[in-house]
């Protein structure tokens, strides 16, 4: 095809000559001519002939101008086209309304006013000015005034004055111009001829027109009527001659979608989806993004009353594809991407998958940032990004998503005027998120606040707003939260009220689960207090609605059937009616089962279970089930996708307590193989964590190489997600917190291809267990044959030790009935007492300039009232757990006398234990003195695979790296002076000098932190003499202070230190725990060992420097005593380093008297690893 003839029709005549326009071939298929023709007044169509190069014609088409008055005025800029189906030819124009500077006269005729008018409508549209459209309006009123009924420009003209009508309606809002549009259109409906096609263009602007007058006056049978000239529009149109039958089907659609909001009729939002599905399939590209908008909208509005996964899911795929389809310049894909996070927010809610919010608040974050400047919407989309903070919070407890959710809300609340229509939402949000803090907080003003915020929202919000139902509800729970704190009983009963009133207004067909699982849980609140039947009956009966109307998978469902497990139990309290007990167990059961729960909530319901069971029906086979489940989801609750420090908030009061209540349940049970199997699986879960994702690959490697290569790389990704991405604060610019988000986003996808992985792994034969947790038979393999390990479990319940010995192929179980948590936490207080009178329990951010102690606050020298407390607590400590254990194990008293070295016993102690220095316990100052040290020399292990795990490790030490590296910082920047470190250090080179072991020195600022990291790769065994500080909160952010700067374990766990032996630590506290983590080993000791030392030396408090000088000076002297004679090795060897450390502890208490202070001086010292 070569060019197009277009000849043009002027009433009935046609020119025959036609004029020849060349066309550009742009595909296969498609041609496009170059420039622009313009048509002088009066033309009424054209026929264009489309003609090959050869010369001959493929098709004529004919366009009607007359089209111009309907469809074509609407805008002074607008596309037509007509097609012959049976030629397959299609012929599309874009055409441009220039006004002709006519002078109208008394003789001139009608068209001439009604073109006149057309034109001014056309200018108005650009122009904007009011003028313009009044004088369009008095020219077609003159041209219809003109006109009789068989006039043949009557019917365009009554469209044309109507559009005109319309569109200054638009602009002043006066009802009286969009009446007259109404009535001026259906006359012209009236006069079209049958079968005219300018019926279905009319029909469709009369249905516009009785929409606008709808939302004016809200008369639903304007809406009912407009449906159906918007119907009878689609029914009529030509469909093969139409171009715009997206754009009526769209019409209809919001028309449907109008009515449904009026009526909450189901019907008119099915039918609006199915149109706007058949619209989105006729669209042309560049309107298809606004069609996926509606069908988006409307699909998201029919989920939220109904709840069909399906429908988010579709809405999800529509918006997507609407935001990929938007260009960055576009001003409307801020407000796509804010629906696209709604419609994420929507589907996390439903799921409770964490990777559908993480991409609601990408795509938010994302539309708040565009819309910043430039779109009248930006406080809505920090409504809905703050909505979704505020959801995140409730999914996973992280307090910085309360945080910025409340930051956000106070924003929007800050910029809403007290007029606008969205304020009481806007409050709600707020208030929700305060209750929800001080459920965290316990602040007063928190819930006041939030309570003020909802009572103001209700105030504005008009009776019979859709959103009233809901507010009412937040303020239910509010109310209810402030009765939980301060039992104030008219809270809860008007909370109850507002429950109650917020049902009633919900409309019949909308889901309401979330409301009265609300009501519920404020019924079982009162009866807590009241225990009046009546209230818990009730709870029971609007949970069982509840779960009746929420479809199996729904995240909300797990809450609901956890309160109604409690409401069972609460009833059966009172009744001791066994169907009550029976309900509660099996809610309680169907929890721990459901897949989709989050593993926090499937945790406690499983360990309720358990506990109901245990003390109620001792003898039940589902004790163990229920606990094997329970302990199972802790490590799932804090999982890999988390930073370090997520997954150690998430640890807090349940690392540990479960799995502590469970060993002793065991016990109980005369099950200590389970006991053992449940503490290695529920404690220490992030180090654990740590070495999965270090484990060697080579056997995996040997049947999969492509596999193992691709865990380790996971592996290394996950393992600096962990620990090197940066916590969301509020003080974050905008963009930064865009930056955070967007690596928790890959940091999930790390954690879900990690998954995916292993069981891909755990497919082939042979390594169906890789990397689960061990069972009891497996940890008694690899086990040290120079001594016992003993586990030494603490629970309220009872108190055991499990013992493992090389051989054995089960635990041996040791009771140990005169010991107790009570009197582990007497103990632990009666020693923390001592420490703070001594200036030995310390922080970093206590320091002064005091010089003579590595503490780093100041060793205070008090004489501290009860001379003997510290004696007393470790001779408790050997008469109720020590001496027994040792008594079981058979071990006998080593006189040090005999020359004998005493066996090896590593200690591995649970919660308040850890605290405590088992590894001293003893009778001291009398006649009858005996400790542990006479028996046995011990070790601590943090779990019994970081043991076994270095006893299977076979592999020797690099000769070349073997050695031993120093530094000593007693300057470090903000932090007191050591100068005993430089003495310390200096004699350990002298000595290890004389003895031709390979080392060295590097002092202060000599030596920088990663010089340091270089120098440990090179050298086998490294002291570090400095001060130290333990981060709690993320342990890998534990660190060394250096003149230069500071060294944190992240940083050491990252290099390769396949050569790491023995890492001595001479500073404070480097083997003390958290309290509040006393299960998971928060000390640089541990970390150590994860970073990949096969043994520490490290200190329980802190320590002085002459002391810390002797003890380092004697330790290494018995170590270079004892290397092999003759064998000509430079290097040094740490496996004698529990011995050397014994040694140099007795030599110290020989040189100290029997004072607490001197106890303390010694006591410290401890030693891990194997």
């Amino acid at each position: 095809m070569a060019f197009v003839q277009i000849f043009i029709k002027v009433g009935d005549r046609e020119d025959l000559t036609g004029m020849k326009l060349p066309l550009v071939k742009e595909s296969s298929r498609r041609w496009k001519m170059r420039g622009s023709i313009e048509f002088p007044p009066g033309v009424d169509g054209i026929s264009c002939a489309a003609i090959r190069d050869e010369g001959d014609d493929v098709g004529l088409i004919h366009l009607d101008f007359t089209l111009l008055q309907t469809e074509a005025v609407m805008s002074p800029s607008f596309k037509m086209g007509t097609r012959d189906p049976q030629l397959g030819l299609v012929m599309s124009f874009e055409l441009h309304i220039v006004l002709s500077k006519l002078t109208l006269g008394e003789d001139s005729l009608p068209e001439d006013f009604r073109r006149r008018g057309e034109a001014l409508t056309s200018q108005f549209r650009t122009t904007k000015n009011i003028a313009d459209i009044d004088e369009a309006i008095l020219a077609l009123d003159k041209a219809m005034q003109l006109e009789t009924e068989d006039y043949p420009g009557l019917v365009c003209t009554l469209t044309s004055l109507a559009t005109s009508l319309q569109l200054r309606f638009d602009q002043t809002r006066n009802v009286d111009d969009i009446s007259k549009a109404i009535s001026l259109q259906q006359k012209a409906i009236q006069f079209s001829p049958n079968g005219s096609i300018a019926i279905p263009h009319t029909l469709r602007d009369l249905g516009i027109s009785l929409t606008c007058r709808f939302q004016r006056e809200g008369n639903l049978q304007d809406l009912s009527d407009a449906i159906s000239a918007q119907r009878k529009s689609i029914d009529l149109a030509d469909k093969d001659l139409q171009p715009s039958l997206s754009e009526r089907l769209k019409d209809l659609a919001l028309a449907l979608d109008k009515h449904f909001n009026c009526t909450g009729e189901i019907g008119s939002i099915d039918e609006a989806i199915v149109i706007q599905k058949r619209s989105v399939e006729v669209a042309e590209a560049a309107e298809l993004p606004s069609h996926l908008d509606l069908l988006h909208s409307l699909l998201q509005a029919r989920y939220e009353l109904l709840g069909n996964l399906r429908d988010v899911e579709e809405a999800i795929t529509a918006c997507q594809k609407a935001v990929n389809l938007t260009p960055q310049s576009d001003t409307e894909l801020p407000s796509r991407l804010a629906g696209l996070g709604v419609s994420f927010q929507s589907l996390f809610l439903r799921t409770g998958d964490p990777q559908g919010i993480a991409k609601a608040i990408s795509a938010q974050q994302k539309s708040v940032q565009l819309a910043l400047t430039c779109h009248q919407d930006t406080i809505s989309f920090l409504t809905n990004l703050g909505n979704s903070f505020g959801c995140r919070y409730d999914h996973n407890g992280d307090l910085p998503d309360l945080e910025e959710a409340i930051s956000t809300a106070k924003k929007v609340v800050g910029l809403t005027p007290d007029d606008h229509k969205d304020l009481p939402a806007r409050l709600n949000n707020l208030g929700m998120a305060l209750y929800q803090h001080f459920l965290v907080t316990k602040n007063p003003p928190d819930i006041a606040e939030s309570i003020s915020a909802l009572r103001k929202a209700i105030k504005l919000i008009p009776d019979e707003h859709v959103q009233r139902p809901g507010i009412l509800s937040t303020l239910g729970n509010a109310l209810q939260t402030r009765f939980q704190s301060f039992r104030n009983l008219p809270d809860i009963a008007e909370s109850i009220a507002a429950h109650k009133l917020a049902i009633e207004l919900t409309p019949e067909g909308h889901a309401i689960p979330g409301r009265l699982s609300n009501l519920g849980y404020a019924f079982l609140s009162r009866f807590g207090q009241t225990l009046a039947l009546s209230d818990i009956d009730e709870a029971i009966l609007t949970f069982r609605k509840v779960i009746e109307l929420t479809p199996e998978g729904n995240a909300d469902l797990v809450r609901t059937l956890v309160n109604l497990a409690w409401a069972y139990r609460g009833r059966w309290v009172v009744t001791r009616n066994s169907e009550d007990f029976d309900g509660s167990i099996s809610t309680f059961k169907s929890i721990a089962g459901r897949t989709f729960a989050h593993p926090r909530a499937r945790m406690q319901s499983a360990a309720s279970w358990a506990r109901m069971l245990h003390h109620h029906h001792p003898e039940s086979p589902d004790i163990v089930p229920a606990f094997d489940t329970a302990v199972a989801m802790i490590a799932l609750s804090a999982g890999l996708e988390q930073t370090v420090e997520s997954r150690y908030s998430q640890l807090q009061g349940a690392s540990g307590l479960v799995p502590l209540e469970a060993a002793a349940i065991a016990c109980q049970l005369n099950r200590p193989d389970k006991a053992l199997e449940w503490l290695e699986q529920g404690r220490c879960l992030v180090w654990n964590q740590l070495n999965h994702l270090r484990v060697p690959m080579d056997d995996l490697k040997a049947h999969d190489a492509s596999l193992a290569q691709s865990i380790s790389d996971v592996a290394k990704q996950l393992e600096n997600a962990g620990s090197a991405r940066a916590p969301p604060h509020i003080d974050m610019s905008f963009s930064e917190k865009i930056t955070v988000e967007d690596d928790a986003r890959v940091h999930l996808d790390l954690a879900r291809q990690w998954d995916a992985l292993l069981g891909a792994a755990r497919a082939i034969p042979g390594f169906e267990t890789f990397l689960l947790p061990s069972p009891s038979s497996a940890l008694l393999q690899n086990l040290p044959d120079s001594g016992a390990v003993v586990v030494i479990n603490v629970d309220v319940e009872r108190c055991d030790a499990m013992a493992l010995l090389a051989g054995l192929d089960k635990p041996v179980h040791i009771p140990l009935p005169k010991f107790s948590l009570e009197k582990a936490d007497q103990y632990r207080r009666s020693l923390d007492k001592q420490l703070q009178l001594h200036g030995l329990c310390v922080r970093e951010g206590e320091a002064n300039n005091h010089v003579s102690e590595r503490a780093l606050v100041p060793l205070q020298k008090k004489r501290a009232p009860g001379e003997d407390v510290v004696k007393q607590v470790l001779e408790n400590l050997w008469n109720e757990v020590m001496k027994p254990i040792l008594d079981s194990l058979g071990h006998s008293r080593i006189e040090e006398s005999s020359g004998k070295l005493p066996p090896r016993i590593w200690l591995c102690p649970t919660g308040t234990l850890s605290f405590l220095p088992i590894h001293a316990a003893g009778i001291y100052g009398n006649s009858h003195s005996e400790s542990i040290l006479d028996y046995a020399i011990p070790s601590y292990t943090p779990t019994i695979a970081a043991l076994t795990t270095r006893v299977s490790n076979r592999r020797c030490i690099d000769k070349e790296a073997s050695g031993l590296f120093l530094t000593s910082q007693p300057n470090a920047p903000g932090a007191p002076s050591i100068p005993g470190t430089t003495e310390e250090v200096q004699s350990i080179h002298r000595k290890a000098t004389e003895d031709g072991i390979r080392v060295l020195l590097l002092e202060g600022s000599a030596v920088t932190v990663d010089e340091c990291l270089e120098h440990m790769e090179h050298f086998s065994c490294i002291h570090l003499a400095c001060h130290a500080f333990q981060d709690a909160g993320d342990p890998l952010h534990s660190r060394f202070r250096f003149h230069n700067g500071s060294l944190d374990l992240a940083t050491i766990i990252q290099r390769d230190l396949k050569n790491a032996d023995l890492a001595f630590l001479s500073a404070c506290q480097t083997g003390t725990g958290e309290e509040t983590l006393s299960d998971e080993a928060v000390h640089l000791a541990a970390g150590m060992l994860a970073a990949g030392y096969r043994r520490v030396v490290a200190t329980m408090w802190s320590i002085g420097d002459e002391h810390a000088s002797e003890v380092a000076k004697d330790f290494y002297e018995y170590l270079c005593t004892h290397r092999e004679a003759g064998s000509g090795d430079s290097g040094l060897d740490g496996s004698l380093s529990a011995y050397a450390l014994h040694h140099s502890i007795m030599k110290l208490r020989k040189r100290l008297d029997s004072s607490e202070q001197s106890f303390l001086a010694w006591i410290p010292y401890v030693h891990f690893g194997y």
